[in-house]
């Protein structure tokens, strides 16, 4: 079986979602790659991802008791992969995710799904800034849970304004692990094994080299 690796790069790259050429982001930098996790907009590729998820989180060994997904695209991630883990793994565990406004009828609150409780998993598709992690991690905090660690689909492995990516930061900040299904290193040796019409594989490697972490 092709690991979850490799599986999630022929996924992305076959919907689209894994693009290559020139991208300006957030920061400024001009990327040679982009990658739009909103992009699995089907029951079949969320499936797949959701696969993809358990199986990396599994392969870490984390010790976890239930997963939250932030809002909007951590809701729809945390719900598969909570179903991928006990489908794939046999783990059946709860799940929750958060309104970005409190409802104040109904059951009320902020918390959706099952009470935060024990050690949290969050799953989310990127860090970025690194603020929305940290809000999620706060209301984890705030809830008198404890937060186990992150899954994210893509590490890029990227310097922020210091020597740390975004992921290095908050995993130094909260002392938790930061798991990815894959990261930038992967996807070079992804393309160096299957290398592809229209892909500037040595762009993306001297962008590494610019502005990669160690």
């Amino acid at each position: 079986m092709r690991d979850h690796k490799t599986r999630f790069f022929e996924l992305a790259l076959r919907k689209g979602n894994l693009r290559f050429g020139s991208f300006t982001l957030k920061s400024g930098r001009s990327s040679p790659y982009f990658f739009n996790a909103g992009g699995f907009d089907d029951g079949a590729s969320l499936a797949e991802l959701a696969d993809c998820y358990a199986d990396a989180i599994v392969e870490s060994g984390l010790g976890f008791d239930m997963l939250f997904g932030p809002a909007y695209k951590g809701i729809p991630l945390a719900a598969a992969t909570a179903i991928a883990l006990h489908t794939r793994h046999g783990r059946n565990l709860p799940y929750a995710y958060n309104r970005k406004e409190a409802k104040d009828h109904g059951e009320g609150g902020v918390i959706v799904g099952a009470p935060l409780a024990g050690r949290v998993l969050v799953i989310d598709d990127v860090i970025s800034a690194g603020t929305a992690m940290r809000e999620s991690l706060g209301i984890i905090r705030q809830s008198g849970a404890q937060a186990a660690g992150i899954a994210i689909a893509l590490d890029r492995q990227e310097r922020g304004t210091g020597t740390r990516s975004a992921a290095q930061e908050v995993e130094a900040e909260y002392g938790i692990p930061c798991i990815s299904i894959a990261g930038l290193d992967d996807l070079i040796g992804y393309l160096e094994s299957n290398a592809a019409e229209g892909i500037d594989l040595n762009a993306i490697q001297k962008y590494r080299e610019r502005y990669g972490t160690q």
